[in-house]
């Protein structure tokens, strides 16, 4: 595991989206593509800001979607596609492909779909973040540590949902839906390289946890410990609980 450490949530997200940047343009270098994923949330706000400037051929570039939540229309502020499209897909030039999740289709079909589409398609740059029970995508915890099934129906905790109200995407915490479909796990292991930006102090206790304690699927984030091309970007406020930095 790599870390970097800095003085704010701007410049975190600027070391993050270059570090992102080299390696889908190292990719494309070598490879003539890439496959990249992108998460949403307040978290990614400046990391994608930094990325949308890069100079990278997105004309060679597939990007797939961690989750979103079922049920809730495109139109809602909450609506990670909505997110995806304002935030990312309107700023760049057009992609090879985008593969957005649909929360409103058949939740079973719909996860089928893209685990066919991203089967075919082997990740080589994946973006995320840590939530502040640690989840990592929608995966709350006890995370499903073992299914190999690239996209799944998942219910999402009390902490979760109380996340996700605090963030101000919800009137109300009865307005947060009790389910998503996410990423798997594995699935997201299976990613050449990751990029996990985490700023803020709410944060500080998941990033402790998921960087010091046994992995374990109490901890979701955890499981990062493994990865071998896992890189964290945190600023100080998330950073301050950690042993060492």
């Amino acid at each position: 595991m790599e870390t970097s450490v800095t003085n704010s949530p701007e410049e975190l997200g600027i070391a993050a989206g270059k570090a992102a940047a080299d390696l889908i343009r190292e990719t494309i270098a070598k490879n003539g593509k890439a496959n990249i994923i992108l998460a949403t949330g307040a978290s990614q706000f400046e990391t994608l800001n930094q990325l949308i400037k890069e100079d990278i051929d997105w004309s060679k570039v597939a990007m797939f979607h961690l989750d979103e939540y079922i049920g809730l229309p495109e139109s809602s502020p909450a609506s990670f596609r909505k997110y995806l499209k304002e935030r990312f897909l309107e700023k760049v030039t057009p992609l090879r492909a985008a593969y957005l999740v649909n929360g409103e289709m058949n939740p079973e079909a719909e996860c089928k779909r893209l685990g066919e589409i991203i089967q075919q398609n082997p990740i080589d740059v994946a973006l995320v973040g840590i939530g502040e029970n640690g989840h990592l995508a929608f995966n709350d915890p006890p995370a499903d540590f073992e299914t190999q099934i690239p996209y799944l129906v998942v219910n999402l905790d009390e902490q979760c949902r109380k996340q996700q109200f605090g963030e101000g995407w919800f009137k109300s915490i009865d307005d947060v839906p009790t389910q998503a479909i996410s990423m798997s796990v594995q699935q997201i292991l299976k990613s050449k390289h990751i990029i996990c930006s985490v700023p803020d102090r709410r944060k500080a206790q998941a990033v402790k946890d998921s960087l010091e304690q046994p992995v374990s699927n109490k901890y979701p984030s955890s499981i990062l410990q493994l990865h071998p091309d896992c890189r964290f970007y945190f600023d100080k406020a998330s950073a301050e609980l950690l042993s060492v930095v």
